[in-house]
């Protein structure tokens, strides 16, 4: 019985960016990597799918990120503003 070949990750990603790119057709980039042009076929869906989700991961942790930034700002601004009045009531005296 034969063993699956089994490809690294840094093949599946050249391969799957070649067909993105299109840098050939399916059975040039089969011809050149030694791959069944399914195989690269199901790669390329697989990276286009990883890439929406990579962006949308982004996008959430970021809004997350910057609504808590957005709060710590307003609540330095508070103190600063309530430093400023005291000091300027209290150099009016």
């Amino acid at each position: 019985m034969t063993k699956r070949k089994q490809y690294s990750s840094e093949c599946k990603s050249k391969v799957a960016l070649a067909a993105i790119r299109g840098d050939g057709t399916m059975a040039e980039l089969s011809r050149k990597y030694g791959i069944h042009a399914n195989m690269i076929v199901k790669w390329k869906q697989e990276a286009l799918e990883g890439m929406k989700e990579t962006f949308a991961r982004k996008n959430k942790s970021k809004d997350v990120g910057q609504e808590a930034d957005i709060k710590t700002l307003q609540a330095k601004i508070g103190e600063l503003i309530v430093e400023r009045d005291f000091l300027v009531r209290a150099f009016d005296r």
